[in-house]
């Protein structure tokens, strides 16, 4: 049994990750549109080509961290080597260099593409570590727990503090007096954070099972290829992440253009009246402290109704949720309706986000035992795999309707100013369903898609029993 030390320690791998993947998710596509200077259409094919990779390059990390063997463990040392290149990277990619438009793009192109490089090179062994950490298929949900409520409290401080820090190193002018190094600055505070958080998941976290990869590469990539758990939940997998990174990165988009600037919400508690500040950075971080709330229903949840059945309710009412979204009015009290979504919508993919890392678990205990082959890491590269895809599809898809439907982007003295300019109504409309038809039909392609997945807790529960009996590997 794992001490709390390393379920925490454990968390904060993902809570950095996840710092860095919300401010790429929700801030990137507009930063290149808005603050780097690329079209639209451009902005697009990088992000779709640099996830693409990304995504690609997740199975090759699986198969070299599960050969690896060192006193550390197979995958935690992956922790300490990538952790620095991680930061810097990062600080990289929100740097705007003074150079012509060819020359910028092509350095978009290297910087996004070495940062998707290290972020797998990091992520996929943290990930993979969760199957040998535990032998116990409920503490693995537990773990999971843990690695999201701390990723979602990540993901809540960046993008709580994102356009704050911007707006406060413009103002004091103490990096500059323009939007471009402002970003770079805010991106300085967020990898100095991420790189501490990822030497304390090395220092406090162990591996506890030894096990051995001894088949052949291409035996376990046929060992996959023919898995069909993985596919269905690859494919289930993908959607919820598509759906949250369409709705996250047409946030900006659709505060900016539908909601507007300088929006209050007023709020009367006893004689006093507060106003708080309606704007992108408080939606999206009320999501993610409600993220937090569903994590921790998850565990009780899933060992009510199943994984499986929780998977397909929590999409259900996303759909519903989703849609009516699109009724929502814009104005003071549609504001409040809309945080009220967004805390529902929110609660309900905490629940998914373990759920989905523990179901993954399970797909790789189903393959130990029916292939005879360890091949975790490369089961669990598969799901960040799904998760950069669903990125990648989801970032380039909004960029792209965007520029089809003629949305106007901003000059970088308009962004600096906050001026409100005129959009053609089809690109309104484009924004409205951004965040929610088209997230809602996401959803429902995922329930149909987890229907058909095999793994209940019943046939879960027989695979683990099977396994304790034929294991050859020992506990360290």
């Amino acid at each position: 049994m794992a001490c709390l030390s390393e379920k925490i320690g454990y968390g904060f791998g993902d809570m950095s990750s996840s710092m860095f993947w919300k401010v790429f998710s929700y801030y990137l596509p507009f930063f290149y549109s808005n603050v780097f200077g690329l079209s639209l259409v451009d902005a697009g094919v990088l992000v779709l080509v640099t996830r693409i990779w990304d995504a690609i390059s997740d199975p090759m990390m699986g198969v070299i961290a599960d050969r690896t063997q060192t006193r550390w463990g197979k995958y935690r040392p992956y922790l300490l080597w990538m952790a620095p290149l991680f930061s810097i990277c990062g600080i990289l990619l929100f740097t705007t260099p003074d150079w012509g438009y060819g020359a910028k793009l092509t350095y978009a192109y290297i910087t996004y593409i070495l940062m998707m490089t290290i972020y797998t090179a990091i992520n996929v062994p943290y990930g993979a570590m969760l199957g040998v950490m535990t032998a116990d298929p409920q503490e693995k949900t537990v773990f999971s727990s843990f690695r999201m409520f701390f990723a979602y409290g990540g993901s809540f401080i960046a993008l709580a503090a994102w356009e704050p820090l911007t707006k406060w190193m413009i103002d004091n002018g103490k990096w500059t007096m323009n939007t471009a190094g402002a970003w770079q600055g805010a991106m300085i505070v967020i990898a100095t954070a991420c790189f501490v958080l990822f030497i304390l998941t090395f220092t406090l976290t162990r591996e506890r099972l030894k096990t051995v990869s001894t088949v052949s590469i291409g035996k376990d990539f046929r060992s996959l290829f023919s898995n069909r758990p993985w596919w269905l939940l690859i494919g289930a997998a993908l959607c919820f992440n598509l759906f949250c990174t369409v709705r996250g990165a047409t946030v900006a988009y659709y505060f900016a253009d539908i909601i507007g600037f300088d929006r209050v919400l007023k709020l009367s508690i006893v004689n006093c009246q507060l106003s708080i500040i309606f704007y992108a950075g408080l939606f999206l971080s009320v999501g993610e402290v409600s993220n937090m709330l569903g994590v921790a229903c998850t565990v009780p949840l899933a060992r009510r109704l199943g994984k499986k059945s929780l998977f397909m309710a929590v999409n259900a009412v996303l759909l519903v949720l989703s849609i009516a979204f699109f009724f929502t009015p814009i104005s003071p009290a549609g504001f409040w309706l809309m945080l009220l979504f967004q805390v529902l919508i929110s609660i309900l993919t905490g629940i998914m986000s373990p759920l989905v890392w523990s179901m993954y678990a399970d797909v790789s205990d189903y393959a130990e035992l029916r292939y005879k082959t360890a091949s975790t890491g490369l089961i669990f590269s598969s799901s960040s795999m799904a998760q950069k895809f669903g990125g990648a599809i989801g970032g380039a898809a909004v960029l792209w309707l965007l520029s089809a439907c003629g949305y106007v982007p901003r000059t970088d003295e308009q962004l600096v100013n906050q001026v409100l300019i005129s959009q053609p109504e089809s690109a309104l409309l484009c924004l409205r369903y951004l965040m929610s038809f088209i997230p809602a039909t996401v959803a429902l392609i995922a329930i149909l898609t987890c229907h058909f997945y095999p793994l209940t807790a019943e046939r879960m529960t027989d695979i683990n029993r099977q396994l304790k009996e034929t294991r050859p590997y020992r506990l360290k």
